[in-house]
């Protein structure tokens, strides 16, 4: 198994309050490759016509190179996700021979026309060969439709967690997120990572029905449905991960350091790194916020790892 060599020359080597990398604040950290974060959001392959496609070693450089001790690598299926169809099989193919950097996940487009006994061989078969959750769920149905709802029940009893991607294409919603407060309601016991603009624009209590699937930009309202969704159910998470989580915590940066903090428990670092060279607003953002130490512990690393079964 590959271990990351990270130094000095590491991006996150010179935060003040977080263990140099390759230290550990406790023993038990000894159980994982060393680094300042795990990654819940990357791709391998190639999704989209301008992109190249990304090797598992690009991957890995590139990880090193940004003190990232373990990265998710999700599958992109359905098509109204990709230009080309990045298979289940394909990453779990990819990771193993580096399961002890690369997680993998699943998933299933509902519409495949498996009854739900075969839906759930079908990830049982997935978690057998190393799958940790479902996701990227990126497929072109309503995000409380009947197809969707068979697809988490499966996931409730296997207890994976489910990274959703919420857009005007994919698992479609309203804003104020109604259809997927149905869900998280439905399903108490399965952990949903929210992602996505459908998803991140509604931090805002003003958002209008553009904006909902878009990138909105200036101050934020207080009593956005994202709160309000926080404090009603405790199975939702959010993907920091992507342009839409990167602009939700910065286009107000007081508003997003206050929601930072206030919501650290439920927040997990992400980057939807796919590409050689591509542009990751993460790292800087959030050293700009100057968290306290127990913050980043939670953000960049410990809320993955409870979320992964990784402790």
């Amino acid at each position: 198994m590959r271990r990351a060599a990270l130094g000095a020359a590491s991006a996150w080597a010179s935060i003040r309050s977080l263990p140099a990398i390759g230290q550990t604040s406790d023993a038990s950290e000894n159980l994982f490759p060393p680094g300042t974060f795990i990654d819940v959001h990357t791709h391998l392959a190639q999704a989209w016509v301008p992109r190249a496609a990304l090797p598992v070693s690009a991957l890995l450089r590139w990880m090193d190179a940004r003190g990232i001790g373990q990265a998710v690598v999700l599958p992109l299926i359905s098509p109204e996700g990709f230009d080309y169809a990045v298979t289940t099989d394909l990453v779990l193919s990819e990771t193993r021979p580096h399961r002890d950097r690369l997680i993998p996940f699943c998933d299933i487009d509902p519409r495949t026309g498996l009854n739900y006994q075969q839906t759930r061989d079908l990830l049982s078969k997935y978690r057998d060969n190393g799958a940790r959750g479902l996701g990227e769920h990126k497929c072109g149905l309503p995000v409380d439709d009947p197809g969707n709802l068979a697809l988490f029940r499966a996931c409730e009893e296997l207890g994976f967690p489910v990274l959703i991607h919420i857009d005007s294409l994919r698992n479609m919603d309203k804003p104020g997120l109604p259809g997927f407060a149905k869900v998280l309601g439905t399903f108490p016991r399965v952990n949903f990572l929210g992602h996505a603009q459908g998803f991140w624009s509604n931090i805002s209590g003003d958002v209008t029905p553009a904006q909902h699937l878009q990138y909105p930009s200036g101050p934020v309202t207080a009593g956005g449905a994202v709160d309000a969704l926080l404090d009603k159910f405790p199975n939702l998470y959010c993907d920091l991960s992507a342009g839409s989580g990167g602009n939700a915590i910065s286009r107000d940066p007081a508003f997003g350091r206050a929601f930072v903090l206030r919501r650290a428990s439920r927040l997990v670092f992400g980057t939807d790194y796919l590409a050689d060279g591509q542009a990751v607003p993460q790292f800087a953002l959030y050293k700009n916020l100057d968290l306290p130490a127990n913050v980043q512990n939670m953000i960049f690393r410990d809320n993955a790892r409870r979320l992964l079964g990784l402790r």
